[in-house]
């Protein structure tokens, strides 16, 4: 596991309550993470989430993760737990608007430390937002903690790939991503199998290299002005910020980082 220092919780938060939070979303979605629609798919079928089934997204940004599951997967219920107010309050707003709010709430809260009941969720879901998290030891912990015996974590995540990272490119990309660390996906295994955990998926999608071209391009070719808008038309910022994703797309056809997909049953 690449680490660095003098990223936490306070670089997330401001994140995701500030216009960098808007940017991400303009470019990849509601659904912010590599795949959107299809990745959440293809995790809840790995999963096997069934309906009428309660549900956990720790790290769950607005919510679109948790629609998705109630929508899509006929899940009865889902509570969702991030640390970023303005994420959650529009998360609410949106799940009020499409009359999903008696189904899905929020809790603002560190998700290592979310005080939410033991062993009562059927399974605790993630999406690409764990690498936000500085303690994965406890994060993992708090996720098994929160599902009855036989449940399951099933959550993607931005992973290091199996090129590994040289220290100068793993703090270029968790300075410019504000990740504290970034695990692999053994590290991810050993975590889960501590916990008490049988680990049933542990792959790299393969999305994350077309996905970021996706990306840059959106950015170059249609979005343009409408990113500028976010950032206050700050072009310098907007031409350091496509500087970085031109190298995060290196590294991810270099097969350095990825996109890690994981299921696991409490034991």
């Amino acid at each position: 596991m690449k680490s660095i220092q003098g990223i936490g919780l306070k670089n997330v938060q401001d994140v995701y309550n500030g216009p960098e939070g808007d940017l991400w979303e303009l470019i990849m979605g509601e659904q912010i993470h590599i795949g959107g629609f299809a990745s959440s798919m293809a995790l809840a079928e790995k999963a096997g989430i069934e309906a009428g089934s309660k549900g956990i997204d720790l790290c769950c940004c607005s919510g679109a993760g948790m629609r998705f599951l109630v929508r899509f997967r006929s899940v009865a219920e889902m509570t969702g737990v991030d640390a970023a107010e303005k994420v959650v309050e529009r998360g609410r707003k949106r799940c009020t608007e499409e009359g999903l709010a008696d189904r899905i709430r929020f809790f603002l809260e560190d998700v290592t430390a979310s005080g939410l009941p033991d062993a009562e969720a059927d399974f605790v879901w993630g999406e690409d937002a764990w690498c936000y998290v500085e303690d994965k030891t406890r994060l993992i912990s708090e996720a098994v903690r929160m599902v009855k015996p036989g449940g399951l974590i099933a959550f993607t995540d931005w992973v290091e790939g199996p090129a590994g990272l040289g220290e100068e490119e793993a703090d270029r990309l968790l300075t410019f991503m504000k990740f504290p660390n970034v695990q692999d996906i053994e590290g991810y295994k050993a975590l889960l199998e501590q916990s008490g955990c049988e680990v049933l998926v542990a792959e790299d999608t393969g999305q994350f290299a077309p996905h970021v071209d996706l990306y840059l391009g959106m950015l170059n070719m249609q979005l343009t002005y409408d990113a500028l808008k976010i950032i206050g038309f700050d072009t310098d910022m907007m031409n350091a910020i496509g500087g970085e994703m031109v190298f995060m797309k290196g590294l991810a056809y270099s097969g350095k980082i990825a996109q890690g997909r994981f299921v696991a049953r409490k034991l």
